[in-house]
């Protein structure tokens, strides 16, 4: 049995123009101590199925139409109110996209981490807690922690915020991180240490990381596991080495394509054309059909399925179930 099994998941947001079909038929299994990446353009889902492990997400309007979201065997879909409190954060750790957005600005740095620590290690003092917090913070590498408990978030950068995140979501011993785009906001350089960063505590911890991204080569950086997203939909499921060696899918064909090559100065990226459909009223079959230069007649009728292993794509195109145009 996998950590973390996603079957068949649908989750739809209702609105007054109608229902979004924001996952439609997601199939995930992560084992634990795996590192996967979760990539693909603005509004492919990537978020939205992050969210759905904590169940996060707005209801209503969102709502989980059918499937299954298992952690370790326990149906997450099926908790009551204290378990999932002691999912998220004891178990399942969540380090959001906008520290900004995720840190009170009226309380300090230190009161922020002591209400996680209340809620995951009650039988900790006053002082054990702050001490606790110190420590955290030490270990995203923060200098002068001690002085950081009693600053509020506006008096941090934004890579140091980020690290605040990072260290709150540890703070209750979780078994996974997940990583919603944490180097988004950020330049260059402080994403290259936040990626650091996160790698190492993987690593040290033992903990299963899923890292989400609209960028490849942060992906490609942290997680030995690459999962494509398009409109709601997997398409491609492989080892990094693999995918970036031999993509299949045609989408991920053309994320790679649209990434600078620093080796090759005179490439020139190309992008992918058309743009994402309405998930109010998705196209049939493959949805990445309408932008896709393999497309058949078959893609427009026919959902393709995702199989193969360790290298699974869903295409009707490639593979060896490839079907004749």
């Amino acid at each position: 049995m996998s950590l973390i099994e996603i079957q068949d998941c649908r989750l739809a947001f209702d609105g007054f123009e109608g229902r979004v079909h924001v996952l439609d038929g997601i199939d995930l299994a992560i084992e634990s101590g795996e590192s996967v990446g979760i990539v693909g353009e603005t509004g492919c889902g990537k978020s939205a199925l992050a969210r759905s492990l904590l169940r996060l997400n707005p209801a209503p309007p969102a709502r989980i139409v059918s499937g299954a979201i298992r952690y370790d065997g326990a149906d997450i879909l099926a908790m009551d109110a204290a378990a999932l409190r002691r999912l998220r954060g004891g178990t399942i750790g969540m380090v959001f996209q906008d520290p900004v957005t995720y840190l009170n600005p009226v309380f300090t740095i230190g009161r922020q981490m002591e209400e996680v620590l209340r809620a995951h290690e009650s039988g900790l003092s006053r002082a054990q807690r702050r001490a606790r917090c110190i420590e955290l913070l030490d270990s995203v590498r923060l200098p002068q922690a001690a002085s950081l408990l009693d600053r509020y978030p506006h008096e941090l950068s934004g890579g140091m915020r980020q690290r605040v995140l990072i260290a709150e979501a540890l703070a209750g011993n979780p078994r996974v991180l997940v990583a919603d785009e944490p180097t988004t906001a950020l330049d260059v350089t402080i994403q290259r240490q936040i990626l650091a960063l996160i790698a190492g505590l993987v690593a040290r911890l033992g903990l299963t990381l899923m890292l989400i991204s609209h960028d490849l080569g942060v992906i490609g950086a942290a997680c030995r596991r690459i999962v494509v997203m398009y409109a709601g939909t997997i398409v491609e499921d492989a080892p990094a080495e693999a995918l970036f060696a031999e993509p299949q899918h045609p989408y991920t064909r053309g994320l790679l394509a649209a990434m600078p090559d620093l080796r090759q100065p005179d490439h020139m990226p190309s992008g992918i054309p058309g743009s994402i459909p309405n998930l109010r009223d998705p196209p049939q079959g493959c949805r990445f059909h309408p932008r896709c230069p393999l497309a058949m007649s078959v893609c427009r009728s026919a959902r393709p399925v995702l199989r193969g292993a360790p290298h699974a794509v869903a295409c009707h195109a490639v593979g060896d179930w490839a079907v004749a145009p």
